[in-house]
Formats: structure tokens, C-alpha cells, sequence
């Protein structure tokens, strides 16, 4: 049993590479315990460099309050396309992703159809 686990055990140690998005205002997981705990975990194996880790200001678990709070959430939708096409590039054509960083969230912009992980 144990070799069963650990072949699928969190451990960070990637071989291939991996983009995670995490809202700021996810309230089902947050980003303290969830996706910053992992991004320690790859870096710690050494394989940071096979990952990309953008925080969404204002990204929420669901997309469904955006309705509700418009002037404080983003929806995630957006976010989570431009990184499948981040990741594409990445593993297609060699073309890393920007560095780990915030992805803002820009007023007056057309937050339910666009996100620049740039």
C-alpha cells in the first residue's frame, strides 16, 4: 500500500510543467493553506522552474458571485483560458509563461472575457 500512495502523493517533485491559479478571495480554499503550501512543496524539490503560480486579485472558488459583487470579485474563467493557453505554448513550442506574480484586477476592463497572465 505504501508504494501505491507514494506514487501519487503531493510532493512537488514535477517532471513536467504546471501553471496554478488561485483567486485571492477563494473562500472554500484559501490560497494560505492550499496553493502557496504546494508552491513551497515544488520549490522545495527543486522543480520551481517547471512551475508558474498566479494569484487572481480577486478571484473567488466559483464564478457565480461575480453577479452578486461585481465590484469587488473577477470571474475565474477567463483566467483559467489564458493560462491553457499559456500552458499550451509551454509544452508545445517552449515558450515559458510570465514569472509568478498577482494577476490585477483592472477597472474598467472587460473582466468577464479577458485575462492577461502578462
Amino acid at each position: 500500500m505504501h508504494d501505491a500512495v507514494s506514487r501519487i502523493a503531493l510532493t512537488g517533485a514535477l517532471t513536467r510543467p504546471l501553471i496554478t491559479l488561485h483567486g485571492t478571495l477563494d473562500a472554500l480554499l484559501p490560497k494560505s493553506t492550499d496553493s502557496d503550501v504546494y508552491r513551497r512543496m515544488v520549490t522545495r524539490s527543486g522543480r520551481a522552474d517547471l512551475h508558474r503560480y498566479y494569484a487572481v486579485a480577486g478571484g473567488n472558488h466559483v464564478d457565480g458571485l461575480y453577479d452578486t459583487f461585481p465590484d469587488r470579485l473577477r470571474p475565474m474563467l477567463p483566467c483559467y483560458r489564458s493560462s491553457f493557453d499559456a500552458l499550451a505554448a509551454w509544452l508545445d513550442h517552449g515558450t515559458p509563461p510570465p514569472p509568478d506574480h498577482t494577476v490585477p484586477r483592472t477597472p474598467h476592463t472587460d473582466l468577464v472575457n479577458t485575462c492577461s497572465l502578462r
